[in-house]
């Protein structure tokens, strides 16, 4: 993007995510209101993600999972069906409500509206230098590969659909993920990685 439409970008990002936290206040009162009656656990999940230029900062989201499940079972690996998805969580990952905070990471500046999903750093780590290029922009609450199969996407392919939106990256390309996203809520079988999607320990 040029200079004058990576402010326009950022400007939208910010007025976007100020409105739908605003509008979005009484579901997420609701939804912190379920996850705390449901086990008394935190409401809130934060987890250190990789950004732009390798930076790292933590990701926001509600718990939609048992306290401490990323040491338990298949770790860092979700599917449909797993036994570490509280009942209210599974409605919300159903719904994608779970990554409603993210848009406060949006307001701090550390995430788009669009872009690659964040990952976790030992994932990057593993990166070549072709799909480090997924880092040259802000991540995203959405993004290319996002609405073109989520989790359910190999992991290889979902990098190049990211290297992809970074060089072919514009405002129309962004409205036009924002509108697919939209459609992407009613299909949730996507949000599980499912027999061939998500990262594969080698």
């Amino acid at each position: 993007m040029r200079p004058l439409e990576r402010r326009l970008k950022r400007a939208l990002d910010v007025a976007a995510s100020a409105g739908a936290l605003a509008l979005g206040a009484p579901v997420l009162a609701l939804a912190a209101a379920a996850i705390k009656l449901e086990d008394g656990g935190p409401v809130f999940f934060r987890q250190e993600r990789i950004g732009k230029d390798g930076e790292a900062f933590h990701i926001l989201k509600l718990r939609t999972m048992v306290v401490g499940a990323e040491k338990l079972g298949a770790g860092y690996a979700i599917d449909e069906g797993d036994s570490r998805i509280t009942r209210i969580g599974a409605l919300l990952r159903r719904t994608s409500l779970d990554e409603l905070p993210e848009l406060l990471n949006v307001l701090r500046g550390d995430m788009s509206l669009v872009g690659p999903r964040p990952t976790l750093r030992y994932q990057v780590e593993q990166y070549t230098e072709h799909q480090r290029r997924r880092l040259e922009v802000l991540p995203g609450v959405t993004g290319w590969a996002q609405v073109h199969g989520r989790a359910a996407l190999p992991w290889p392919e979902r990098i190049e659909l990211d290297v992809w939106y970074v060089d072919h990256a514009s405002l129309a390309l962004d409205a036009r993920i924002v509108w697919r996203t939209v459609v992407q809520l009613f299909r949730p079988a996507e949000v599980y990685r499912g027999e061939h999607g998500g990262w594969r320990t080698p």
